[in-house]
């Protein structure tokens, strides 16, 4: 079955009560026990499992093509139940490049309880084989990554990892599941900030781990969204399974608009550097190319020519693009990455990063093409 067709369908069933073709919500928290103490409904405690909550796990894991998917409250949530089931002295392997949230969790509260962190170069699976150690036991992958779109061969690392007893993990945030599948590629887990591209409209938050197999690992998961109380509400996985049926044209449709929009900027004179996996240019191309399908993704990062304050003020100019942070919606935003990441961030003072929305692209053009030529002026 073809992804636009699992994006309508899967986890969606007609309603055998009310013959409805809309899943119900169910916001109960609780569910009525047989005489005999046995749970005819399938359902305990919302907690534990809800409708609403196993209807979107389906739906996740039949777009990523796992064996089981996890809902959680956030992305970030979803990060944590992956890494705290791992034990305490166990060793983790990073992306050099990755999510801030995810460095932090890293090398937070994890760090604290035992775990050990090395930020590698992904690209460079020399380096990943030399910074394998016998009690490693994950590499963490993110590609395209946040915020500089760096490509990793996910089939090169998952080689070079479970040769040394290692799970794979990759955050498949920017591109989801409709432009590249890691499980197909050889990656034991991914994992979604379903806020992004999955909900799309900016107003439901989210997270998601999708695993090649229902295993000990993916219990251990399981248990920390049971009893770690990291249970999203049933109106959030209502919303991001209705969000669902629109993910190709949606993700298909920003891919498009973000490839002519980094091909403006990287002929424009006012920028110094676009980050664009789509581009001939960027140093990921190929193997972009190779593992992801249909578009290369919605997001776009740039450095202008000058200082800090010349890329704010090109975030001060635009028009149509809205300054916040977030990504995936359907309203295009720009923001000044270093600026939120904080004072140990490692992204240039330059760089903007923009998330294509649903606006005709040559409007989008027009805004930057406004706000880049000010620069000049």
């Amino acid at each position: 079955m073809r992804i636009e067709t699992l994006a309508v369908h899967a986890g969606r069933e007609v309603d055998p009560t009310t013959r409805a073709i809309v899943p119900p919500l169910v916001l109960s928290t609780t569910f009525e026990r047989a005489a005999d103490g046995d749970f005819p409904g399938g359902y305990i405690y919302t907690r534990n499992d809800n409708p609403n909550r196993h209807a979107l796990e389906r739906a996740l894991a039949a777009l990523e093509g796992g064996a089981v998917a996890l809902a959680f409250p956030s992305g970030n949530a979803a990060t944590s139940a992956v890494l705290q089931a791992l034990d305490p002295g166990d060793h983790v392997i990073a992306a050099a490049e990755a999510y801030y949230g995810t460095r932090a969790v890293l090398t937070g509260a994890l760090r604290r309880w035992g775990l050990q962190v090395d930020f590698v170069d992904l690209s460079d699976l020399d380096a990943l084989a030399a910074a394998l150690r016998p009690n490693t036991r994950l590499v963490w992958a993110e590609t395209p990554s946040n915020p500089r779109l760096q490509i990793v061969d996910i089939a090169a690392v998952a080689r070079v990892a479970h040769a040394a007893g290692a799970r794979v993990v990759c955050d498949n945030t920017f591109a989801t599941p409709i432009l590249q599948q890691p499980l197909a590629l050889g990656a034991d887990l991914v994992v979604h900030s379903t806020t992004k591209y999955i909900g799309g409209h900016s107003d439901v938050l989210g997270g998601c781990v999708v695993a090649q197999a229902d295993d000990e690992f993916i219990q251990r998961i399981r248990s920390y969204q049971v009893f770690g109380g990291a249970a999203p509400s049933p109106f959030d996985c209502w919303l991001l399974l209705r969000s669902l049926p629109t993910l190709p044209c949606r993700v298909r449709a920003q891919s498009e608009g973000a490839l002519r929009v980094a091909r403006f900027l990287a002929d424009h004179p006012a920028v110094a550097q676009v980050d664009y996996p789509g581009l001939p240019t960027h140093p990921g191309h190929e193997i972009a190319r190779r593992q992801m399908r249909g578009g290369f993704g919605g997001m776009v990062s740039f450095q202008v020519r000058g200082a800090e304050q010349d890329a704010l003020n090109v975030a001060a100019r635009v028009r149509l693009f809205t300054r916040a942070t977030s990504l995936g919606g359907v309203e295009s935003l720009i923001e000044h990455r270093a600026s939120v990441e904080g004072p140990n961030t490692t992204t240039p003072r330059t760089l903007l990063r923009l998330s294509i929305g649903l606006e005709h692209p040559d409007d989008l053009i027009a805004d930057l093409a406004n706000a880049l030529d000010l620069l000049r002026s």
